[in-house]
């Protein structure tokens, strides 16, 4: 549409912060909405339409997570004891404009992102569009919700432990954690010990390919997840499980091993090849790998805050657990 001229960069990002003015007090999905550069940024995108100019985001609006630098914004982590404002982009962010990307504002996280829900005692509770009595979940709780309520149409989240997945499953998205180093961490490499990666919450498929397009760090031929995401994909041999990953005695309910048998059906309507197949999780992989490089994280994410003491008293347990841990 922006290509074509049937819609303007700022007319777009009205629609967007209108439906913000509106909709955002009940769902609280952003921090901060950064209307005013968001604005000049849309102005600027489209006189290069004018010209002629065609980058894969030009024009659009891109919430970013709020665990992520953008020049001149304060970085909270979702804590009342978080850093001055930033001198520079991240390096996402940085690759992000480049592609021509208008960034609208900054998206709420849980504290030090440690939850699979979004909720914090400085900046409340972001609600899900579906239903705002639910969680939408987290940590990127607040851009799956932006971009599910039709408050951005892409947004940045970040995942070490599901906290892009989870929140695209109850938000009804499509998102990806990509390998390590596939999108910039930069200034924050190595985030909880090689756990998390960047990584979008998009609407769609194709949406999710163009934000991977323009951030990935990895050479590669031009538009490789465009083009992924629009080749025909042959007949595909699919695994579904339902066994949980962690050594604790769950069950999963009734309504997710429906889903999950729904998808199924789906896939072989589609005529993919579809059997049962339950990898094997050592509980070595939990207990000794993962739940220590976890609560190590958030230990060195609650030294790194100029003022710990403002930190919640679940976070402060959490970090004096990690404490432990080399």
């Amino acid at each position: 549409m922006l290509a074509d001229g049937e819609l303007t960069a700022p007319e777009l990002l009205e629609i967007y912060l209108d439906r913000i003015a509106r909709i955002d007090s009940q769902l609280r999905c952003y921090r901060v909405v950064l209307a005013d550069s968001a604005r000049y940024e849309a102005a600027v995108a489209q006189d290069r339409l004018d010209a002629g100019e065609r980058l894969p985001l030009l024009g659009v609006p891109i919430a970013i997570k709020d665990d992520v630098d953008v020049a001149g914004e304060v970085t909270t982590y979702g804590s009342g004891g978080h850093r001055p404002a930033a001198n520079s982009d991240a390096e996402v962010v940085h690759r992000l404009r480049a592609a021509g990307a208008v960034i609208i504002g900054k998206t709420n996280v849980p504290e030090l992102m440690m939850f699979p829900y979004t909720e914090s005692l400085t900046f409340g509770a972001t609600r899900n569009p579906w239903n705002p009595r639910r969680t939408p979940g987290g940590s990127s709780g607040g851009s799956a919700a932006a971009v599910a309520a039709g408050l951005a149409p892409l947004a940045l989240g970040s995942d070490g432990g599901g906290s892009i997945r989870i929140p695209a499953i109850w938000c009804g998205l499509f998102g990806v954690k990509p390998q390590r180093d596939r999108v910039s961490l930069e200034p924050h490499d190595d985030a909880w010990h090689g756990l998390s990666v960047n990584g979008p919450l998009a609407r769609s498929v194709l949406d999710a390919a163009m934000f991977l397009d323009a951030t990935s760090t990895v050479p590669g031929p031009e538009g490789e997840f465009v083009a992924a995401a629009t080749r025909a994909p042959g007949r595909l041999r699919i695994a579904l499980s339902t066994k949980s990953p962690t050594p604790l005695p769950v069950r999963v309910g009734k309504p997710q091993l429906t889903a999950v048998e729904q998808a199924g059906a789906l896939l072989r309507d589609l005529g993919h090849e579809v059997i049962t197949a339950d990898p094997d999780y050592p509980p070595s992989a939990i207990m000794t790998n993962y739940l220590p490089r976890y609560l190590r994280g958030i230990s060195d994410d609650a030294d790194s805050l100029p003022h710990p003491e403002r930190l919640e008293a679940r976070t402060r347990n959490l970090a004096r657990a990690g404490s432990f841990f080399s």
